[in-house]
């Protein structure tokens, strides 16, 4: 029994077939199907049923993953407490996060990285979900903050909140967080929305068929500072995160209210590669988010729940 087998072991348990973890981890699939059925020689028992959907893990399969996670996990706290330790974590971290995420969480997640880690560096890339998942699974980005992308087995995703969108106008719009404003109402409104291909789009229009009317557009933007200007001068209303317009709720610049009835909400996610290590360099940024976004959320500043 070695680690090759007990990885082996993980993958295609995870994966329910030999030939997805081939493509994985990048081995050719006999090469796996060999180091099953060493494992299962070895352990005297069968680990998985094989049959024409794929390979399902038996009982006795499952309590030897058991055993197979615990030492994977152990093996990687061991390597990070030597090269990757609290005190030790030099480098560059790539992220990428979409437009409204990086409004909210650049400078507080830069903050908690520089006063733990003061010799971390870290890279911002900002882009539609769909641009995010490519560059990490071509190895551009170690870890992005996506919204709720459709399953690849080359990626990992992390669910960490539900986000409400709220109404946003202009301070003339007198719009109020404590008034909430019914979503069938904005069949009055003139909006600024990003274009069809965005998800915030695709979710404020699935919310518009829930409730039978059509949003009507005045402009479409794909930037978040565009929109943000067009709403701030006049040009019509939108739907955005409340953290990524906070300051300027606070300020008086900008004004908005809950939408209910529906009540568009989207999932936010992490997205890590599933066939490579990631870094604990990387791993704490992650968790450092994760810890943001809690605080956010807690703090009502991030309207929405943790997952």
């Amino acid at each position: 029994m070695d680690v090759v087998q007990l990885k082996t072991l993980i993958h295609v348990a995870e994966l329910g077939s030999l030939s997805k973890a081939s493509d994985r981890l990048h081995i050719a699939q006999p090469a796996l199907s060999r180091q099953i059925r060493l494992l299962e020689k070895e352990l005297g028992a069968y680990l998985f049923d094989r049959h024409g959907r794929g390979m399902e893990i038996t009982d006795a399969g499952r309590e030897v993953l058991a055993h197979a996670t615990r030492i994977m996990e152990e093996m990687e706290s061991i390597r990070s407490s030597v090269v990757g330790g609290k005190s030790s974590f030099r480098g560059t971290v790539v992220i990428g996060t979409t437009p409204t995420v990086a409004e909210i969480v650049t400078v507080p997640l830069v903050r908690k990285i520089k006063e733990e880690h003061p010799n971390l560096a870290i890279r911002f890339s900002s882009a539609f979900s769909g641009y995010l998942l490519d560059w990490v699974q071509r190895g551009e980005l170690e870890l992005a903050i996506s919204y709720d992308p459709q399953p690849l087995h080359t990626l990992r995703i992390v669910p960490v909140m539900m986000e409400n969108l709220l109404l946003v106008g202009p301070a003339s719009a007198k719009l109020r967080l404590d008034a909430p404003v019914s979503f069938e109402s904005l069949a009055e409104q003139q909006l600024v929305l990003p274009s069809a291909r965005h998800s915030l789009r695709v979710i404020l229009d699935n919310c518009a068929r829930e409730v039978g009317i059509k949003l009507k557009t005045s402009v479409e933007a794909d930037s978040f500072g565009a929109m943000i200007d067009l709403v701030r001068n006049g040009f019509g209303l939108t739907a955005l995160p409340l953290a990524s317009i906070y300051t300027q709720i606070e300020s008086g610049v900008l004004s908005a209210a809950p939408l209910v009835d529906p009540i568009p909400m989207r999932k936010l996610v992490q997205v890590f590669p599933a066939d490579r290590r990631v870094s604990p360099a990387a791993k704490f940024v992650g968790d450092a988010f994760i810890e943001i976004a809690a605080d956010l959320v807690g703090r009502e500043i991030w309207a929405g729940h943790m997952l």
